[in-house]
């Protein structure tokens, strides 16, 4: 004889203890007295859940797990009941256990691969389907949702180019596309929202994000997108009170700060300008003036302020920040080849060569050979780029001279010859080293040999 085991679901302790209550004689039941309840118990479940009756499913599995907590099939029975009533998480918890418990468990890997793309993970989805078609090859069920999380996948990457093209309709319609087999997705959610706003369809974007705080109140980047749409329809206080509520939720939320900081600019811009035309000799406004230009990357603003400055006062040290934001303006002008390969300016050299690993593979032309002759000739001119840019950023003497403005013409770089398959080859190795399959919305993926 051996005491019945506790509860393992918290949210049902206070019935189990009932249950107990109720019957004082189960607490004490041989293993295979246990054992026959706990069918009994999933025996009722099935029952509710062929009914659709999910929340009595759940509470029979339940008890179910009381008695036996070591059978893997309670497990994936009460994950498929928690898929059912759309509360993935807890049925990515309850797969998870199952697998653990039995690793040849085909069901408790295919729930659990569900319930990760329903997340929008579609990477960890990818492997709970490959392990079902090591136990099943000829599972289709498997081998169609892996193609869903490749969907995904591609979806994602569009997105993002689209994103930074702020071709925001073109992310909209990747997200909805994205959300189809991944319902329970915040992260596509926020950014569909947050390109919502950008596109002006501000209604749209706070349902979105009103619906994920209903959710889970302390979502920043929800707050960040409800602050976001105040901010566009001049609700400008409103706006900051999301935007730092945000910041409370998540601080390193750089968006949300970011928004903050502008709207402190904004305001020392407009007191300064005030000040200026109640004395047009005032220096110091100028001065703060064009600091807060520089800040805010408007950089002729910023130029025509020290010009002034400059003509009035010609010390040193206004004619350093004239030339300063004179090579700022200039910098503006041409390619941004951190923004080409979507890194930061401060990224490590490791990080240079993973972003031109992805966006050269992205942009390839062979990858793109079966589109229209228009998107070729545009992806070329991405694949150019992105070659360009990683052969600066990738040379320190002419990082150093594109960081500090100069022209890089001066190394005998003639970018109008620049040749990116080389770059490419000497990349990848050389052919053979890859290939591009057809595969997916994108129409490729990639092998490596």
């Amino acid at each position: 004889m051996r005491p019945r085991p506790l509860p393992t679901h918290g949210k049902m302790a206070s019935e189990q203890c009932d249950a107990v209550n109720m019957d004082p004689d189960m607490e004490l039941l041989s293993d295979e007295e246990l054992e026959r309840e706990a069918e009994g118990f999933k025996e009722q479940g099935n029952a509710f859940y062929i009914k659709k009756d999910y929340a009595e499913a759940f509470k029979y599995y339940t008890k179910a797990i009381d008695m036996c907590p070591k059978n893997a099939s309670y497990y994936g029975n009460r994950a498929a009941t928690l898929m059912m009533l759309c509360r993935y998480r807890e049925g990515l918890e309850d797969s998870q256990q199952a697998v653990r418990l039995d690793n040849t468990f085909m069901k408790g890997h295919l729930r659990e691969g569900k319930c990760h793309l329903s997340l929008g993970n579609a990477m960890a989805a990818s492997r709970c389907f490959l392990r079902v078609l090591e136990l099943e090859p000829d599972n289709s069920q498997a081998q169609q949702e892996l193609k869903n999380a490749e969907s995904i996948l591609e979806y994602e990457r569009m997105a993002e180019i689209g994103f930074e093209k702020r071709d925001f309709r073109m992310v909209v319609f990747c997200m909805d596309r994205a959300l189809e087999p991944a319902p329970a997705c915040h992260r596509f959610k926020i950014l569909k929202a947050e390109c919502l706003a950008l596109l002006g369809r501000y209604p749209e974007a706070q349902s979105v994000a009103s619906d994920i705080l209903r959710m889970d109140s302390t979502n920043a980047d929800a707050l960040y997108v409800r602050g976001l749409c105040l901010y566009y329809e001049d609700c400008i206080d409103k706006a900051v009170q999301f935007f730092v509520q945000a910041l409370r939720m998540a601080p390193d939320h750089d968006k949300a700060r970011l928004a903050c900081r502008l709207k402190k600019l904004e305001q020392a811009i407009e007191d300064c300008t005030k000040a200026i035309k109640l004395d047009e000799t005032y220096i110091k406004a100028y001065l703060r003036r064009a600091q807060c230009y520089m800040d805010t990357e408007m950089y002729e603003e910023a130029v025509r302020d020290y010009e002034k400055v400059y003509q009035t006062e010609k010390t040193k040290e206004h004619k350093h920040f004239l030339k300063n934001a004179q090579l700022e303006l200039k910098k503006s002008k041409r390619k941004d080849y951190y923004k080409v390969l979507g890194v930061d300016k401060n990224a490590t050299e490791d990080e240079i060569k993973k972003a031109y690993r992805k966006r050269a593979l992205l942009h390839h032309p062979d990858r793109h050979s079966g589109a229209s002759a228009e998107l070729q000739k545009e992806e070329e001119k991405k694949f150019k780029e992105v070659g360009e840019a990683f052969s600066v950023l990738s040379d320190p003497k002419k990082k150093s001279r594109y960081d500090s403005g100069q022209d890089l013409e001066d190394d005998g770089m003639n970018m109008a010859d620049f040749d990116a398959n080389n770059i490419f080859k000497a990349f990848f190795g050389g052919p053979g080293g890859f290939s591009f399959e057809a595969s997916g919305p994108g129409n490729f993926f990639f092998q490596f040999g």
